[in-house]
């Protein structure tokens, strides 16, 4: 079989890995050719690919970062995108193709698929927001380079008897923010799933202080305060939006330092981590996972089961619909969060 590989949304340790299982079992098991396209599904819409082989997987296997590139394109904004991935495919003469991604992109090889398009997803994403499975690859790696981060500042919030604020990734989901914070000893996580109020959070802080000790608070990039009479919020927004429709988001972290500083008269500082997380060498543990899934998706291609995603269920590797991973996101549950309350302050 000739198979197309591609990669989009954000960049995620262990995407490389997955394309290595791809096409070393491809090629060494079934004889498969393999083509992969650059920056995403923009490769498939502009005909834009390079051949793959076992020799140009070498090597990549602990490497962050994707060989193939990534990209946010949307082929359904995009008139006549449908069309123009399908007669890629024909010219290129793809029998399948495995696409690599998170709720974007493996919205999109939903939609195909249901068109009748041949295509296998492996999910991705730092968030691990993604349904159907229990962990995406590259949330280990973020929560560990996190956990680092926090570990680091807590010498310094004591050092300057200041409240320090760390800004983690999570647009909708707060995963990174309660691994990371509570592996860190966090005294405050604050989550998109849980809108926050501030007048607690200041309490926490001053409680903290009570102690001789200097507070960490973890929050999500996406989380916000409860909603006051006039309407008004902390969460910085550019208003810009892209090709999937999300607004992009920033500046809670500052805005929360800020506030903390004007009402409780202690020095707050904001550390906004940023892309950090989601980049550099991904740990064993996402090199596992991202092989493994590699592996069962090139076998489901051969299956013939298309419309379907990998899934981590346990220690298994499972095959879910496609549908199954990205009809709605997995949200840290009430229960969950309440466990780490009981740490806070």
């Amino acid at each position: 079989m000739r198979i197309g590989v591609l990669t989009g949304g954000g960049d995620c340790p262990g995407l490389n890995a997955v394309i290595r299982a791809v096409v070393r079992k491809g090629v060494q098991t079934f004889g498969d050719e393999f083509i992969g396209f650059r920056d995403g599904w923009r490769g498939p819409l502009e005909d834009d690919a390079r051949e793959l082989g076992v020799a140009d997987v070498r090597g990549i296997l602990p490497r962050g970062g994707t060989i193939l590139g990534s990209s946010r394109t949307n082929p359904f904004a995009v008139e006549g995108g449908v069309e123009r991935i399908r007669a890629t495919l024909q010219s290129r003469g793809c029998d399948a193709l495995v696409a690599i991604g998170g709720e974007d992109t493996l919205g999109v090889a939903t939609r195909l698929a249901e068109l009748g398009v041949a295509v296998v997803g492996v999910p991705k994403t730092i968030d691990n927001d993604l349904s159907g499975t229990d962990f995406t690859f590259g949330f280990d790696t973020a929560v560990n380079i996190a956990t680092e981060a926090i570990d680091r500042l807590h010498t310094t919030a004591e050092s300057h008897h200041r409240v320090l604020v760390v800004e983690v990734m999570g647009r909708h989901a707060g995963w990174i923010a309660l691994h990371s914070g509570l592996a860190g000893g966090a005294n405050i996580i604050l989550i998109p799933e849980r809108p926050f109020d501030i007048d607690k959070v200041c309490a926490q802080v001053e409680s903290r202080f009570a102690t001789r000790f200097s507070p960490i608070v973890v929050v999500s990039e996406g989380a916000v305060p409860i909603a006051s009479p006039d309407g008004s919020g902390m969460t910085l927004q550019s208003g810009d939006k892209d090709a999937f429709g999300h607004v992009r988001l920033g500046g809670v972290g500052e805005r929360l330092a800020q506030e903390i500083e004007e009402r409780t008269g202690k020095e707050a500082r904001a550390v906004v981590l940023g892309h950090v997380q989601r980049g550099g060498t991904p740990t064993a543990f996402d090199r596992w996972l991202a092989t493994r899934l590699g592996l069962h998706a090139i076998q489901a291609v051969h299956d013939g089961d298309f419309g379907m995603m990998m899934a981590l269920r346990g220690t298994d590797i499972v095959r879910v619909p496609l549908s199954e991973g990205t009809g709605e996101l997995k949200l840290v549950r009430p229960e969950l969060y309440e466990e780490a309350e009981v740490l806070f302050g």
